[in-house]
């Protein structure tokens, strides 16, 4: 299931911060939550395993998706043709989500997810609520004229700077999934080889 609890609990259980809040947080208390951090949670020897199950956590979170989903996205990637953790990794990138996010329209992960549900999306002019959509290359992805002045989508937008995978124009807030993007392109957190490992057992 999807990890529903404080998020700058689970950036520090992961090491990596999933919010600006966990950022600031993480500067001053590096190291895990819990009676147990100072120990060295990110650190020390970890069997092969449990680096790997971290791994897969925390690219997981990242997307803020379910083990489930994971699995298939995963599935789906080792039956194309070509690099497994390219395809994987295209594959999370282009959920309606994920560009949202990555665009700089949204702030977190979490808050790409509801401007989508809530309906303030629209892909090639028709509304779409589904985070998970699989956006296409060259699809044109756009927040509704009546949701524009959003401050949440305004203040994300003042400070985003996507990839250049995506072509994002502010005026309009509109961006474009110009191609689909190689693991090195994308600013992911995360060990893919030890991902593909764990699901490749």
């Amino acid at each position: 299931m999807k990890y529903t609890g404080p998020k700058v609990k689970l950036s520090r259980r992961l090491g990596i911060p999933m919010t600006p809040k966990a950022a600031k947080v993480m500067e001053k208390k590096p190291y895990g939550p819990g009676q147990h951090g100072r120990g060295g949670r990110y650190g020390g020897k970890m069997s092969d395993y449990k680096r790997q199950l971290l791994e897969k956590q925390k690219l997981r979170f990242q997307y803020n998706i379910h083990e489930r989903q994971m699995l298939n996205y995963y599935k789906k990637a080792a039956q194309k043709s070509g690099n497994t953790s390219d395809n994987l990794i295209q594959l999370l990138e282009s959920r309606l989500d994920s560009v949202v996010y990555r665009s700089g329209l949204a702030p977190t992960i979490y808050a790409a997810r509801q401007i989508v549900n809530h309906g303030h999306i629209l892909v090639n002019g028709k509304q779409v609520n589904l985070p998970a959509y699989q956006v296409q290359v060259d699809d044109v992805v756009t927040v509704k004229e009546k949701s524009r002045r959003m401050e949440v989508l305004q203040s994300s937008l003042r400070k985003a700077h996507p990839p250049k995978y995506l072509d994002l124009n502010k005026p309009t807030m509109t961006v474009k999934l110009q191609y689909l993007p190689l693991r090195d392109e994308v600013p992911v957190e995360c060990e893919m080889s030890s991902v593909i490992e764990l699901y490749s057992r």
